[in-house]
């Protein structure tokens, strides 16, 4: 079964081991940290920033991911979403899949916002393909925006509103359930 769960400080040893993996640092935006102090800063700046929400992802009890959602504080009520699995072997077997529609019910029910966005690299065909699969939109296109291994990226905007996860909520759910990646839920 996949899960999120809250963040612990004891998580950030993994969330560094992760975002130096080079699978998972070729698809982001920032540059990982340059030593583990930087990234003790940044992780321990999350812990106590309410305007981040930050969980492990879980597989069988087991970390393979990390879901984040910044801007939380905003008066716009949207809020601003990334997402990876750092465990290779978890990688296409559904945990994604089941971590964005846990995460799309924490941001939508108890986070009570409004809109989620992303900022996909243009060439991460994986990522694309699993948020669209999830429901997110494609609303905008940015040339030459990321600056990354000495090349120049394009970036996707991607956003999905709340009315739209209500609308296909108990379907991606039952998938779910389905193929044995979560538990039947009763709040379906």
């Amino acid at each position: 079964m996949i899960d999120l769960r809250d963040l612990e400080a004891a998580d950030s040893k993994q969330l560094l081991a992760w975002r130096l993996e080079p699978e998972v640092d070729r698809w982001m935006s920032a540059p990982g940290p340059s030593n583990s102090a930087q990234h003790q800063r940044w992780f321990t700046g999350l812990l106590a920033d309410p305007d981040r929400r930050g969980w492990v992802i879980t597989s069988a009890a087991e970390p393979v991911g990390f879901l984040l959602l910044s801007g939380l504080r905003g008066a716009h009520r949207r809020a601003e979403w990334g997402w990876y699995i750092g465990e290779a072997k978890a990688r296409g077997r559904g945990a994604g899949r089941a971590a964005q529609a846990l995460g799309l019910d924490r941001a939508f029910h108890e986070l009570e916002v409004d809109r989620i966005w992303s900022e996909v690299l243009a060439d991460n065909d994986v990522a694309l393909r699993a948020q669209a699969a999830a429901g997110f939109r494609r609303e905008g296109y940015l040339r030459g925006h990321v600056r990354k291994d000495e090349r120049v990226h394009d970036v996707v905007i991607l956003g999905f509103l709340k009315r739209e996860w209500m609308e296909r909520r108990r379907v991606v759910w039952e998938g779910l359930i389905r193929s044995g990646l979560s538990a039947p839920r009763s709040s379906l």
